[in-house]
């Protein structure tokens, strides 16, 4: 997703696939390597979206959907770049398909679990992280919004999200390192995890309840436009990330 970056609260996570739930195999996977290419189907979406190429001077990636149902996806992408070191490349993802119109004072919960691996850190500069858009429009494009909230579970490499630290906070359970900046005109809040987390199983909206509880955040007239988990590149590879469950509701 483009990006020009990136008081404890008691709240309980909650789990989105039961123990030992796993996609179903497609017979073969489906390979994404232009600059926007798109996958659907059981739900849940892909895209390559290298967004950010230009910026530099040299490389590619390609993203695969290897296997997908209703239950989640799995998925992988490879990537080399060079140049533009503090410009991100790309973030190829993978999302929930939603229906409009749900603003997040009506959601009650969005249960998530993600397991994901990178092959080497050697030199690779790239988070691993959830990216969801809310907007008052409800037909809003699906590119921006009028609020972002990143989950960063790892932060590889000498980036930083958008803006500055504000401190650790607490939301399910976890601490978490909150970074609140401008991208535009857009508020951006980053949650990003104190190590690396390889696996997480939680309910995406304990965040938006913190940022309603303590950052005014306008939950009755938002709507949630992305809920997506991807890496955004900025330089190093070959890479590659792979996805062995990602999956994601709504309630």
């Amino acid at each position: 997703m483009k990006l020009t970056s990136v008081l404890q609260l008691p709240l309980v996570s909650a789990a989105a696939m039961a123990p030992g739930t796993h996609p179903a195999p497609r017979q073969q996977p489906t390979a994404l390597c232009s600059q926007f290419s798109y996958w659907s189907g059981s739900g849940y979406e892909a895209n390559n979206n290298l967004w950010g190429q230009d910026a530099a001077t040299s490389g590619s990636q390609c993203t695969s959907v290897d296997s997908s149902s209703a239950a989640g996806m799995q998925w992988r992408t490879e990537w080399t770049w060079r140049g533009g070191p503090g410009q991100v490349k790309s973030f190829a993802y993978a999302g929930k398909q939603l229906a409009r119109g749900q603003t997040l004072a009506r959601i009650v919960s969005m249960p998530t679990a993600v397991a994901w691996q990178y092959n080497t850190t050697a030199g690779v500069r790239a988070n691993a992280a959830y990216d969801i858009f809310t907007a008052a429009d409800a037909g809003h494009e699906n590119s921006s919004g009028d609020y972002e909230v990143m989950i960063w579970l790892a932060r590889l490499g000498d980036i930083r999200p958008i803006g500055s630290s504000t401190g650790t906070v607490s939301v399910g359970g976890r601490p978490w390192d909150l970074w609140m900046g401008m991208n535009g005109d857009m508020p951006v809040y980053s949650f990003v995890a104190p190590g690396t987390t390889n696996s997480f199983s939680g309910d995406a909206k304990l965040f938006f309840d913190y940022l309603q509880t303590y950052q005014g955040f306008p939950a009755s007239s938002q709507n949630l436009i992305v809920f997506q988990f991807g890496t955004e590149t900025f330089t190093g590879g070959p890479a590659s990330m792979s996805v062995a469950q990602f999956s994601a509701s709504i309630n």
